[in-house]
C-alpha cells in the first residue's frame, strides 16, 4: 500500500541488543543479527530506511578504524538501510566517565564525545549517514548528583558546553537524552534548566523517548517534578493528555531528535543498566500511550504544524527480552507502528 508521506524516514535501534544485556543478564543479539532483522521488516509495504547505532563493543567500536567504518557503511548500503544517530559511550562501563565527575572522569566523557563525533563525519562524508545527532547524558546517577544538585548540575553544564565546542568542530549537534536515571536530567523541569545553562541551542538539544519522558510526568525520581497527581487513575484521559501537553510544550523547542516507543508507567533496569522507563511492545495491553496520537505532541506544534524538527525518527525496544526482539514479527509490528506515526504526522518531499 502506497504511502502519502516519505518524511521523517523509519529508524530502528541496534543497542537494544547490547543495552542491559552481558554476562549478568541476558546474551548480547549481535549487529549482523539486528541488522538483518531491521532489514527484513516490511509493514504495509513499507521498510525501515535506516538505523541508530550504539558505538560500544561488541556492536560498534568507538576506536574503529576507517575501514571498520568503510565496512559498516557498505553493509548498511547494501540492505538500503542509512545510518542515522550515533550514541556516544560516555559511560564508566564502557570506557567514559561521569559529566559531573574529577578531571579524569570528564576527560574520557569528552573523549568519547569526541571520537563518536569523528566516526559521525567520516560517515557523512562517505553519504552513508544523511542525517542524525550524537547522543549524550549525564552518566551520572540521580543519587550522586543529589549530594550537590547545584554544583553538580554546573559541572555537568561545563562538560556539556566543552563536548559541543567538540561537536561544532566536527559539524555535529548533540542530544541529551533525557531519562529519569540521569542525574541532573532526571526530572523535566532540570532538563528544561540543564540545557538552559549550558546555552548552546544550536548544538546542545533534546532527544525525546517516548517512554522515558512518560515517567516524567510521573516524577518518579523527581517527585517535586511529577506533573500528574499522586495515585493517578489512568482512566482519566484527559488529565493525561493535559500532563502530555504542559511537558512537550516544555521540551518540544529543544527537540531535535525522538524515538517512537510504548510505556506501561513503570520502570526497568537489567544487567548494568539503572531504571529507567520500561519499553514495551507496541501491542503491549499494559502500555498507557496512544502512539500514534502522542506522538504527535513532539512532532507537531501548538498551533498543530508540523516542526519538521528532525528528518529521521527511531525505534527504540531497549531492553526488550531476547525472546522478543529475535521474532521477526516483533520488527513488522513496530514498523506498522512508524508508519501509522509518519502517516499521521509527516510530510512528503
Amino acid at each position: 500500500m502506497a504511502q502519502k508521506n516519505n518524511w521523517p524516514k523509519l529508524h530502528n535501534a541496534m543497542w537494544p541488543g547490547v543495552v542491559g544485556k552481558g554476562p549478568d543478564s541476558e546474551p548480547f543479539i549481535a549487529l549482523d543479527a539486528m541488522i538483518d532483522m531491521t532489514a527484513a521488516a516490511e509493514a504495509d509495504g513499507a521498510k525501515f530506511d535506516g538505523v541508530d547505532l550504539f558505538l560500544s563493543d561488541p556492536h560498534t567500536s568507538i576506536d574503529s578504524s576507517d575501514d571498520d567504518i568503510k565496512k559498516l557503511a557498505d553493509k548498511l548500503g547494501a540492505k538500503n538501510l542509512a545510518v542515522g544517530s550515533l550514541v556516544a559511550p560516555v559511560w564508566p562501563p564502557v570506557g567514559g566517565g561521569s559529566a559531573m565527575g574529577d578531571a579524569e572522569e570528564r576527560k574520557r566523557f569528552l573523549a568519547a564525545v569526541e571520537k563518536a563525533c569523528a566516526i559521525g563525519q567520516k560517515l557523512r562524508k562517505m553519504g552513508a549517514r544523511p542525517y542524525g545527532v550524537v547522543r549524550i547524558d549525564s552518566a551520572t546517577g540521580v543519587h550522586d548528583w543529589a549530594a550537590d544538585p547545584t554544583g553538580n548540575s554546573k559541572k555537568i553544564a561545563q562538560t556539556f558546553r566543552e563536548a559541543c565546542d567538540i561537536a561544532e568542530h566536527h559539524g555535529e549537534r548533540l542530544a541529551a537524552e533525557g531519562e529519569i536515571c540521569w542525574g541532573g536530567m532526571q526530572g523535566w523541569k532540570s532538563m528544561v534548566n540543564l540545557l538552559e545553562t549550558v546555552g548552546r541551542p544550536k548544538t546542545l538539544g533534546f532527544q525525546a523517548d517516548m517512554a522515558h519522558t512518560l515517567l516524567y510526568t510521573l516524577g518518579y525520581n523527581a517527585p517535586d517534578e511529577r506533573i500528574l497527581p499522586a495515585g493517578f487513575n489512568w482512566d482519566k484521559n484527559e488529565t493525561f493528555q493535559a500532563a502530555l501537553k504542559k511537558l512537550t510544550d516544555a521540551l518540544r523547542p529543544w527537540t531535535i531528535d525522538f524515538h517512537v516507543a510504548q510505556n506501561d508507567a513503570t520502570v526497568k533496569g537489567e544487567g548494568s543498566h539503572d531504571k529507567t522507563g520500561r519499553h514495551c511492545t507496541v501491542d503491549d495491553p499494559n502500555g498507557k500511550l496512544d502512539i500514534v496520537h502522542d506522538a504527535g505532541y513532539w512532532l507537531r506544534d501548538d498551533s498543530g504544524k508540523l516542526t519538521k524538527a528532525f528528518e529521521h525518527i527511531c525505534w527504540d525496544g531497549c531492553m526488550f527480552p531476547n525472546a522478543t526482539m529475535t521474532k521477526q514479527q516483533t520488527w513488522n509490528d513496530i514498523l506498522g507502528a512508524m508508519v501509522k506515526v509518519r502517516e499521521a504526522h509527516g510530510w512528503r518531499q
